[in-house]
């Protein structure tokens, strides 16, 4: 029986384990990848595991999610990732030279390699056919430090794609069905590999369109062949000497098959507040917009960009519209400007911003009150954009363009023949903002700034765990529910307790008070608790808030993980009815943590002030056991002297 894509790039680096799905394995990282919102925190963790230089064929430091110098903390934060970068042997990509993951895979990504990145949109990679994977930022300085990266065995759907995209459909129109038809839980614990004869069709950008949103699908990772189309890609990067053919053998088995006509689709949209309430665009038109937003590692290539530019040539922004543009890397910048297209957005009445993620994650441009804004992102959960009573939409940037000019949300396909815009035959190369490894760093001194607190930790599990519940929340909260993002409070990623303060304010504003005051607690969520970013502060926050469980109807895949990394007791009902049990206030008591966890039997938990009992599970390795028991992973690293 032969292989799929999949089960070839992980049996090519399993380190321990049995691929059967569901089973934990550990899988060897070749490269790895960090932002300044969650770099800060990962290379301080990096340091305590005492090595001298990454141990991965290559790590890259990119600064692009806090670009805003408001006051000291962001440009300080930006110099110590630096000087990390020179001591331990990592690529340094300096602020406007992109985002991390348009660059990534202009300039680093190899198909058949394994990346993982503290991002949750790694997996954009995987248009190269990279098994690209986000996780916190624990995981990825551990695999910097050369130890395997441990996940369960994912199952693989498969997508077999045939026809090609019509006029005025794009590859974010083929994410967005796929959302529309699995949900923002449909990925969870699988790999999406696509295939079929559509797949020739799509460009290497758009490939990258559809895996970088496979994220909101909850999905491990999502990957394409690696095919001629890859290699022309790579040639005009020049870098075609990196390139193998990668594909699923022809008698390869997957765990589920879904097919896709990509010629039946039209436009779509995703409604406020969650990327999978998608319909097509026809059922919203007319509805007025007052900002538009083009960028985002989803939509921000030359190609992306040009096609904008195309729609707007010869016409202005709508009077009531402000449009803003966001390249995705300095290469998209410089050749658009070259190009023309950057003089006529201009004309247009564009606002340009940087080269970095921005909007996106309510670094600035944040809606006005109650207003509509239509944007190329990834992601509209209530509040990321800034504006807690805005209304965003997310649409291909076609879509984004025609809104601009129109005012109005506007199909598109009315406004007659599409811009035709061919992905460029060689793409202009000038890493002169990627600073590479220096040869060694033993001299280097890494500069912290006053911002830059000392990385929290706890003691060993409590057992049992006795604690009042702080919150009770609903499904789908997000790791922007439980640790906002924004210009707010990302300057303070590597300040835990500044930013603690922060902690489920758009929930409860006062939990972080009754936390301090309760001595720690519970909180108890719905299902797919913690999608979302990778962020590793929104398990880090609850931990240093003294938060020792988490108890919930199922959790986000990475958002567990972090919870484990840091102490914090992941537990779901056995029976979901049972949430009906848990108030506000009511103190939890859960017993014999340590024997269940060893068993793998169902813990006992019992209600303390209604005097009910239910049971959780917890069904862990004995790795993650022996994690969460010693609390945290940094604390068994430290007791065992390995990792």
């Amino acid at each position: 029986m032969g292989e799929n894509l999949t089960q070839k790039i992980i049996s090519a680096h399993l380190l321990s384990g049995k691929m059967l799905p569901g089973a934990e394995i550990g899988i060897r990282i070749d490269q790895t990848l960090t932002q300044d919102a969650t770099g800060t925190m990962a290379y301080q963790q990096f340091e305590t595991l005492g090595r001298a230089q990454v141990a991965t064929e290559l790590s890259v430091s990119y600064v692009d999610h806090n670009m805003l110098q408001s006051d000291y903390k962001n440009p300080d934060d930006h110099r110590y990732l630096q000087s990390v970068a020179a001591k331990y042997g990592l690529y340094f990509s300096r602020p406007g030279n992109g985002i991390c993951h348009q660059v990534h895979l202009e300039r680093f990504g190899v198909p058949g390699k394994t990346l993982l990145g503290s991002d949750s949109h790694t997996p954009t990679g995987g248009g190269l056919g990279m098994l690209a994977i986000g996780a916190g930022g624990l995981d990825v300085a551990v695999a910097m430090a050369g130890s395997p990266f441990y996940l369960n065995m994912p199952h693989v759907l498969r997508v077999w794609l045939v026809g090609e995209l019509p006029d005025w459909v794009s590859a974010k129109d083929v994410i967005l069905e796929l959302l529309r038809r699995l949900s923002v839980k449909g990925g969870v614990g699988k790999v999406i590999e696509y295939a079929g004869p559509g797949v020739a069709s799509l460009t290497v950008p758009q490939r990258a369109t559809i895996t970088n949103m496979g994220a909101e699908l909850g999905a491990t990772s999502s990957v394409f062949p690696s095919d001629e189309i890859t290699h022309d890609f790579l040639i005009a990067q020049g870098r075609g000497d990196v390139w193998q053919a990668l594909s699923a053998d022809q008698d390869a088995t997957y765990d589920q098959e879904i097919t896709l006509n990509m010629a039946e689709l039209e436009p779509l949209i995703a409604q406020p507040h969650s990327p999978d309430n998608v319909i097509p665009l026809r059922e919203v038109t007319g509805t007025q917009v007052q900002q538009v937003c083009i960028g985002s590692c989803t939509n921000s290539s030359v190609v992306d960009l040009e096609k904008v530019a195309a729609i707007l040539k010869g016409k202005s922004v709508h009077p009531d519209v402000s449009l803003t543009i966001s390249p995705g890397s300095k290469q998209v910048l410089t050749m658009i400007a070259q190009s023309g297209a950057l003089a006529t957005l201009v004309a247009a009445g564009a606002r340009i911003l940087e080269s970095g993620c921005g909007p996106c994650i309510g670094m600035g441009q944040a809606p006005a009150s109650g207003t509509v804004s239509v944007r190329s992102f990834n992601r509209n959960f209530q509040g990321r954009s800034g504006t807690g009573d805005a209304q965003v939409y997310l649409a291909s940037a076609e879509v984004c363009a025609t809104a601009a000019v129109n005012g109005t949300l506007t199909d598109p396909r009315s406004l007659g023949a599409a811009p035709q815009v061919a992905i460029p035959s060689a793409f202009l190369v000038d890493d002169n903002m990627i600073i590479p490894p220096q040869p060694s760093g033993a001299k280097i001194e890494i500069i912290r700034g006053p911002n830059i607190k000392p990385l929290p930790t706890r003691s060993k599990l409590d057992d049992p765990i006795s604690g009042e519940i702080l919150l009770v929340t609903g499904d789908n909260v997000s790791t922007d529910d439980i640790m906002m993002a924004g210009a707010q409070v990302l300057p303070l990623r590597s300040n835990i307790p500044a930013m603690s303060a922060y902690a489920f304010a758009r929930l409860d504003p006062t939990l972080p008070e009754r936390a301090k005051a309760a001595g720690g607690g519970v909180i108890v969520g719905g299902e797919n608790y913690g999608q979302g970013s990778s962020r590793e502060h929104a398990a880090l926050v609850p931990m240093y808030l003294g938060i020792r469980a988490v108890l919930a109807k199922s959790f986000a895949r990475i958002h567990q993980a972090n919870l484990l990394n840091v102490g914090i007791l992941p537990l779901t009902f056995v029976n979901a009815m049972d949430i009906a049990q848990c108030h506000k206030g009511d103190r939890l008591r859960i017993l014999d943590i340590a024997s269940a966890l060893h068993s793998k039997s169902a813990l006992n938990i019992v209600n303390e002030t209604t005097s009910s009992t239910f049971q959780a599970a917890c069904t862990l390795s004995d790795r993650q056991a022996a994690i969460v028991l010693a609390g945290g992973l940094l604390n068994m690293v430290k007791e065992t002297a390995s990792i």
